[in-house]
């Protein structure tokens, strides 16, 4: 995994097709995602790549709450087709791989997901990656429930994407 503006082969600019989605050839002038994502606010990037970025939540649900992102803006999950499970995917690996590099080895204890329409604080794709579930309290065990109206599992999110086509 590249960080720190790295790229690997799987990385290129030309494996993400996203943006035009946003204005700006990927960047949303207006999204507090693409401002941490392109460093205009003092929020650490924990890792960052031209695929994919991660950096805390700030209003953590969980001991360890993560947010990935795409380094190019997207919309919410309504605004991505079939072409974006490849980004879903990678942006789930990311988040393990930042789980791993924070000592979070027992993934049966973790949770993975996006938030869907209209219930997004954000209108760029974010994957939460939270953990120890065990540890996150009431409201937050809620605010995060697996399947529910407004917050959905990656795995279910890219059968939707599979069957909509």
């Amino acid at each position: 995994m590249a960080t720190n503006g790295e790229t690997t082969p799987e990385t290129t600019a030309s494996s993400v097709d996203i943006g035009s989605n946003s204005p700006n050839n990927g960047y949303d002038k207006k999204c507090i995602f693409c401002k941490i994502v392109n460093k205009e606010m003092s929020t650490e990037l924990l890792y960052s790549d031209e695929e994919v970025s991660c950096f805390k939540d700030i209003k953590p649900g969980a001991p360890h709450h993560y947010l990935v992102v795409p380094s190019k803006h997207v919309g919410n999950c309504k605004s991505l087709g079939k072409e974006h499970i490849p980004l879903v995917e990678r942006m789930v690996e990311t988040g393990k791989e930042i789980l791993q590099m924070n000592n979070i080895t027992d993934f049966s204890d973790v949770r993975f997901g996006f938030h869907w329409p209209p219930f997004c604080s954000v209108a760029h794709l974010h994957l939460h990656v939270l953990a120890p579930v065990s540890q996150m309290g009431l409201m937050s065990r809620q605010f995060y429930r697996l399947d529910s109206f407004w917050f959905i599992t990656p795995t279910m999110f890219v059968n939707m994407l599979t069957f909509l086509g």
